[in-house]
């Protein structure tokens, strides 16, 4: 596949820069007060010579070949703000991160276009989205891990990678979590999280070694994709604990790679047990590792980007070919 010209925004830095990884060049772009998918290469991961910078005025003036939508006002006003008419006739993808949070199962999704590609980032998401006349198809994620970090599990404490748990309410599990710390010693990590006693933020490069010594990843969350900090926490080989809910149902098996259930309570009686034996959490440990390499490698995500990306491109050039016919 030939090297192509790819434009999105930076909405999940994370995400980003996995994406990156793709053997392509990719634009974000940025405005001078670096505002909310407007930041462009801003903040502190590593990103990669790949990923490119450019103000958002002059977006119009690259010569690109796919535009992936993450947002809804990205498809709904943003592209006619920034992209050209011909920009906005290339191979176009909406990349959504999330399930649906009006309904579950009866929402329409914003891009009703059977030339976009919708791309889901967990079977659970391609499940409950009513995604009407846009094909689809799932891209697992896929992320790397420094090969010197490997899970220790020394320290008898929880962790829990959450940002801005505080203002998210319900949905991300605040009331779980405080339940759960009455009872279980947890550490919380992420932005805002000293509002709530935790200890803020780590870089994501550092995230990796910092949560290596923890027994075990705690994830409270009720309602939302499979969290890139799961993932990474088991591609160390860290166990899981977590609610049976989205995603996380298939991702974890109870007794092989952590525990998930519905039921708090039992939860809590599954982290007093990895508390009290070190071994078992780090046979679990190792069973959530041997799972993560088969799901969650970073050259399984690149080749089912390349297939998407490829599937797109075909598919838009007989609409470039018209257009390029009409305007002859």
């Amino acid at each position: 596949m030939r090297r192509l010209k790819i434009f999105t925004w930076h909405v999940h830095g994370a995400y980003l820069y996995y994406l990156s990884h793709l053997p392509h060049d990719i634009y974000v772009p940025y405005r001078a007060d670096r505002s909310a998918d407007y930041s462009g290469k801003w903040g502190h991961i590593p990103w990669p010579d790949n990923l490119h910078d450019i103000a958002a005025e002059d977006v119009r003036n690259l010569d690109l070949d796919c535009i992936i939508f993450q947002l809804p006002k990205h498809y709904l006003s943003d592209q006619h703000e920034i992209l050209s008419e011909i920009q906005r006739r290339k191979a176009r993808i909406f990349l959504q991160h999330d399930p649906p949070y009006e309904h579950p199962t009866d929402t329409p999704h914003w891009v009703n276009d059977a030339e976009i590609l919708l791309v889901h980032v967990t079977p659970f998401n391609d499940l409950m989205w009513n995604s009407q006349n846009c094909p689809t198809r799932v891209i697992d994620h896929g992320v790397v891990v420094p090969e010197s970090v490997r899970y220790s599990g020394e320290q008898a404490r929880g962790l829990v990678v959450v940002n801005n748990l505080a203002s998210r309410g319900r949905l991300i599990g605040l009331d779980i979590f405080k339940q759960v710390r009455r009872e279980i010693p947890l550490d919380l990590i992420g932005m805002g999280a000293e509002c709530i006693g935790g200890l803020g933020e780590v870089q994501h490069k550092d995230i990796p070694a910092f949560a290596a010594k923890y027994r075990f990843f705690f994830n409270p969350i009720r309602y939302t994709s499979l969290g890139l900090a799961v993932c990474e926490a088991m591609m160390i080989g860290m166990p899981i604990v977590g609610l049976a809910t989205t995603e996380m149902a298939t991702a974890v098996q109870n007794g092989i790679s952590g525990y998930i259930d519905t039921n708090v309570d039992k939860l809590i009686g599954r982290m007093r047990e990895l508390l009290n034996d070190p071994a078992k959490a780090k046979v679990l440990g190792d069973g959530a590792r041997r799972y993560a390499l088969k799901r969650f490698n970073i050259q399984r995500f690149i080749d089912d980007w390349n297939e998407a990306l490829y599937f797109a491109c075909q598919r838009n050039q007989p609409l470039m070919d018209r257009t390029a016919r009409a305007s002859a």
